[in-house]
């Protein structure tokens, strides 16, 4: 099975646990695309999406499912969500798409998160994947010389702003990504800590002690994983 089927069969359980009613968070990149597309063809009445993204609120329009946008909603009863990487205690590392900000706000106002992912995400330690690190744009240059002081201090390599074709990548809130190639970060909750001690630093892409549960597809099937 390829990877891509099992993004889709995890994204189809998730699905599942949608009911009507409900006000539902809508993930991020192409495992959460699955979901969105697999809830759109379950038909619910009276669901709300509220999208982590753009991108994610144009794919919802296409296939017809309502929205909300957050402040429009007190509440949010279950997000579904994929990562770039799990590890232990369900322990996340997300933001590969650069919308990591959006995406813990939607998860921080949900009673119930979920994660969904394909087999090679999960992971005994967080790290091999760079950790994204959203900035804002003024004096981003002194707030990197700033984060690389914090990697020093954990061993770790100074990061590096991500780039794309267009050139520098921009948020959909404005902001830069600079990602923090680890390797392996040993004590994600006190590098958690200290990144968001930064002034400059909107937040990281280290989601810990949010996800309730995680559906992992694989080849035997969807596994799931609770903290």
């Amino acid at each position: 099975m390829s990877a891509d089927d099992q993004k889709r069969i995890s994204g189809e359980a998730a699905a599942e646990l949608v009911e009507s009613g409900m006000t539902v968070g809508l993930g991020t990149g192409s495992t959460a695309a699955w979901f969105v597309k697999a809830l759109a063809a379950r038909g619910l009445k009276d669901i709300r999406g509220v999208p982590t993204s753009e991108a994610t609120a144009a794919l919802a329009r296409e296939l017809g499912i309502p929205l909300a946008a957050l402040d429009d909603v007190k509440a949010i009863d279950l997000t579904v969500d994929g990562a770039d990487e799990v590890g232990p205690g369900l322990s996340l590392i997300k933001g590969g798409g650069a919308a990591l900000l959006r995406e813990k706000l939607v998860w921080e106002a949900s009673s119930r998160c979920v994660v969904i992912a394909d087999a090679a995400k999960k992971v005994d330690a967080l790290g091999k994947f760079p950790l994204p690190i959203e900035v804002v744009r003024f004096g981003h240059v002194h707030t990197s010389w700033r984060l690389a002081d914090i990697a020093a201090e954990f061993d770790l390599p100074p990061p590096r702003l991500r780039q794309a074709d267009r050139g520098m990548v921009v948020t959909d809130g404005g902001n830069l990504i600079y990602d923090m190639a680890s390797g392996v970060i040993a004590d994600p909750a006190a590098l958690a800590a200290a990144l968001k001690s930064i002034t400059g630093v909107v937040d990281h892409g280290l989601f810990l002690d949010l996800a309730d549960e995680a559906l992992i597809g694989t080849d035997q099937g969807v596994v799931r994983l609770v903290p």
